[in-house]
């Protein structure tokens, strides 16, 4: 055949001949057709055309931007970038609460009009405008967060004080030990009247008035205090959140609470007091029907008042991760909107005629929207129960109106409805946990949905049973995987604020979960709408069977969980698996896969936090650090248990090592100084041994510490602070009425004294000196020895010591409050600890003249 045909070129001809370019080949052409005899290759030709060779970077770099580029765009086509809007919001209000410094609305107000302008004026969708504005969503945030400051104002107490109170009663909490717990706006305080009284303040009392209710006008004895900082540093601060709830003061009545009258608050005020004595009148309904701790857990349920729930069920609740269900969130509203909703769907159905001619579907959604809107508000309206009435309330309007309702931007409506109404919640664990937990199981169902969008096939027809065996196993997978998806989005939210994780909780779920959904809420919602004509009686009961079902799930799974504590982790690792976790959920496309080195970095550093090696609280009577056997030694016999606790899970202790009294000696040891001076130095020691407060016996305290410690008193005395003790049990505190010693399991002894002598003694050899006086300055020439004093503590809370690594290296102290001027620390500047006050004492009455003279 010619290479060329009537029409034109021969293909075949120029196929071979593309081929022949391409290789080197033995080519034979005859007059009629070209005939190609393939040439035999060598191994090191077959290798070569085996391995094709990569092009060159410039063009991967430029496929890989073309890939971007088209991933984005259909990112953006789907409306991913507003799902965007909420997370920095978010980033801006919590950059504000962690600046060092209080910014002026000039600021952020120059702040913001300068992002607004770049994002106005450069490139309309490149690169530069998103970051753009990005940035001026950041600079909203931080306006809300620091407009919300400015609104709140709250005026908190300077120091601890007694004064007589007179103030309006806004709740009433019963407590798990019988006690009652009153938030109180104030109205008037006298003997001493405070010149800056709080406008709200919250105190327990013994027993609570028989007849008072929200609204009622008390007057008492109460003993205030301000609002405790954190334990420790990187720990809940409960004057922040004491600051935007308004709460100025806390404390106990010392006498009282007496009803003296009621009082006419206001429309807003008595909307709110009725709202209240509703909640308070449900929730003893619910106690007196039930009882025990099932009725404190019901009605927990119903109306969010969870202050009466025993302690050991929160405790079982926390281990197993159930507590969760206490907590009013999207499982409760989804539920008690699913029933009222079903429950008309069904009624409906019973009229053909009018189901037939009404949108009874819209009429249904209607009354979802106020059985929901009816549970918030007596519910008590926290984060968890404000995001899931907004999830549902967009979704059900969108119902309302034929509108379709995307459940991810339903999240992100919800969360800048949140961040516009109380943006310090950024910082709680609430907000975190609640919308971490929901996100991921919103993304987990778009892309589980979206993988089986294309994979239908048909169904053959299926009997009863195996219909029934098919959806219980897809009930009991849905739970498993939700469980699964929702523990592991909060896993890092949990270890780092509470330092703990629930190993049990994919299955404790998995148990109670279905007792939860289809008994104890089902049921609630029943007794709910009951309870108006008196017939809530049987479904409260049956809602109380089972919680007591659920109680024994949690305390069977606590009592084989494994030990829950987990100890500090770094923050810098929750950052980074947030942004996995936002990266992995809003984005629909291969973009998700920039999640993984987030979250690969943020295991990566889960562990790189140093421990501290001694914890101070923030009144200077409480230290603790973690001895050689996994134990926390405490100055204290009887530390406060919440504190307590807290660092038991920050060290991971086993347990309480509580400190001995008198050094062995009675009567009461015969010097404190003798046992800092002596253990000091060789030069220190007869100085130190001669110093008695009289020893009835002459034997100075030292050498009794020395023999019962150590047996060998030379050996003590000539170690250096970074020796082991030969003695395990050398790690415990020994204190009298002024001092305490304690040996850390570095050789470093730790020092708590009231005596200012003392503590400058102790400068020569101690490791760790607790100085509980405000009125004397203490500083060491040694830099290796850390110097805590209770000035500093009042100024900025609890405390971290960090002991040297080496011989010659620098004790570390880091505190809780790094920036004390920031409005909600501004009031410790005020107390009487940080001026360098002793505590106030009365002066002592001046007796009256005799009546002769």
């Amino acid at each position: 055949m010619s290479e060329l045909s009537a029409g034109g070129l021969n293909e075949r001809f120029l196929f071979q001949k593309m081929d022949m370019e391409t290789a080197p080949r033995s080519v034979a052409v005859s007059s009629r057709e070209l005939v190609v005899v393939p040439q035999r290759w060598t191994w090191q030709e077959q290798w070569s055309r085996a391995i094709k060779p990569l092009p060159p970077v410039p063009m991967i770099a430029e496929r890989a931007a073309v890939a971007l580029q088209n991933a984005a765009a259909l990112e953006s086509e789907r409306g991913t970038l507003f799902l965007f809007v909420p997370v920095f919001l978010a980033a801006g209000a919590f950059l504000y609460f962690g600046l060092p410094f209080e910014p002026g609305f000039p600021l952020i107000s120059t702040g913001l009009m300068v992002t607004m302008a770049a994002a106005a004026f450069l490139p309309r969708g490149r690169m530069a405008q998103l970051a753009a504005l990005a940035a001026m969503l950041a600079f909203c945030g931080i306006l809300l967060a620091k407009g919300e400051t400015w609104r709140m104002s709250t005026k908190m107490l300077g120091g601890d004080i007694s004064t007589r109170v007179t103030g309006r009663v806004i709740s009433i909490e019963p407590l798990s030990n019988g006690r009652a717990r009153l938030t109180l706006d104030v109205i008037d305080t006298e003997r001493p009247k405070l010149r800056y009284a709080p406008d709200r303040v919250r105190a327990t009392a013994r027993t609570a008035p028989l007849d008072v209710e929200a609204g009622s006008i008390v007057e008492g004895l109460v003993r205030l205090r301000p609002p405790s900082g954190p334990v420790r540093p990187d720990s809940y601060d409960f004057s922040f959140e004491s600051y935007f709830d308004g709460i100025g003061a806390s404390g106990y009545f010392m006498k009282g609470p007496e009803v003296i009258g009621q009082s006419d608050p206001g429309l807003t005020g008595r909307i709110g007091a009725i709202v209240e004595n509703i909640r308070n009148d449900i929730a003893e309904r619910i106690r007196h029907r039930v009882g025990g701790a099932e009725g404190e857990i019901a009605a927990a349920l119903v109306v969010g008042v969870r202050a009466g729930i025993p302690n050991d069920v929160s405790e079982a609740l926390r281990r197993t991760g159930l507590y969760h269900i206490i907590s009013i969130s999207g499982l409760h509203m989804a539920l008690v909107a699913g029933v009222v909703i079903g429950a008309l769907r069904a009624g409906f159905a019973l009229f053909p005629g009018i189901s037939s001619r009404r949108p009874v579907r819209k009429y249904a959604a209607l009354a979802g929207l106020l059985a929901i809107a009816a549970y918030l508000a007596i519910s008590g309206g926290e984060v968890a129960a404000q995001r899931s009435f907004l999830m549902l309330a967009v979704m059900l309007i969108a119902l309302v109106f034929d509108r379709a309702a995307l459940t991810m931007r339903n999240l992100a409506i919800s969360a800048i409805i949140v961040l516009a109404v109380t943006p310090h919640e950024v910082i709680g664990p609430s907000f975190q946990m609640s919308f971490a937990a929901t996100a991921a199981l919103v993304g987990a169902y778009a892309f589980w949905t979206g993988r089986r969008g294309g994979t239908g096939s048909f169904q053959p027809r299926r009997g009863l049973v195996s219909l029934a065996v098919r959806h219980g196993g897809a009930v009991v997978v849905g739970l498993l995987l939700t469980s699964l998806v929702a523990g592991l989005a909060t896993a890092a939210f949990g270890a780092y604020h509470f330092q703990r994780i629930a190993p049990l909780s994919l299955v404790a779920n998995l148990a109670a979960m279905p007792i939860v959904s289809l008994v104890v809420v089902p049921f609630a919602v029943l007794a709910a709408v009951a309870m108006p004509f008196g017939l809530d009686g049987p479904f409260l009961d049956v809602m109380g069977k089972g919680i007591t079902a659920m109680i024994e799930v949690a305390r069977w799974f606590s009592a084989r969980s494994p030990v829950d504590a987990v100890g500090l982790i770094s923050g810098k690792s929750v950052v980074l698996l947030t942004i996995a976790l936002i990266v992995a959920t809003v984005t629909t496309t291969w973009l998700r896969l920039f999640a993984l080195p987030f979250a690969l970095a943020g295991l990566l550093m889960l562990g790189a936090t140093r421990t501290p090696d001694v914890l101070v609280s923030e009144d200077g009577r409480l230290v603790g650090f973690l001895t050689g056997e996994g134990l926390m030694a405490v100055n204290r016999p009887r530390p406060n248990v919440f504190t307590a606790e807290n660092w038991k899970r920050t060290l991971q202790a086993d347990g309480i090592h509580k400190p001995a009294n008198d050094f062995g000696l009675n009567p009461p040891m015969a010097s404190a100084e003798s046992i800092v001076a002596g253990v000091g130095s060789k030069e220190g020691t007869n100085h130190g041994l001669n110093r008695t407060r009289g020893a009835s016996d002459g034997l100075p305290s030292v050498q009794k510490v020395a023999s019962t410690e150590v047996h060998n008193e030379g050996e003590f005395m000539n170690s250096s602070p970074g020796q082991q003790p030969t003695d395990d049990s050398s790690s415990a505190f020994l204190c009298d009425d002024i001092t305490c010693v304690g040996w850390h399991p570095s050789g470093a002894a730790i020092i708590h004294t009231t005596d200012p002598e003392e503590a400058r003694i102790a400068c020569s050899f101690a490791g760790v000196i607790i100085l509980d006086d405000a009125t004397i300055p203490l500083k060491c020439a040694n830099p290796a020895v850390a110097v805590v004093t209770k000035r500093a503590l009042a100024r900025n809370g609890s405390a971290a010591v960090y002991l040297p690594s080496g011989s010659d290296g620098t004790a570390e102290v880091h505190f809780a409050i790094a920036t004390p001027d920031r409005p909600w620390h501004g009031n410790r500047a005020f107390s009487r600890e940080s001026r360098g006050l002793p505590p106030y004492q009365r002066k002592p009455a001046v007796p009256a003249p005799p009546e002769n003279q």
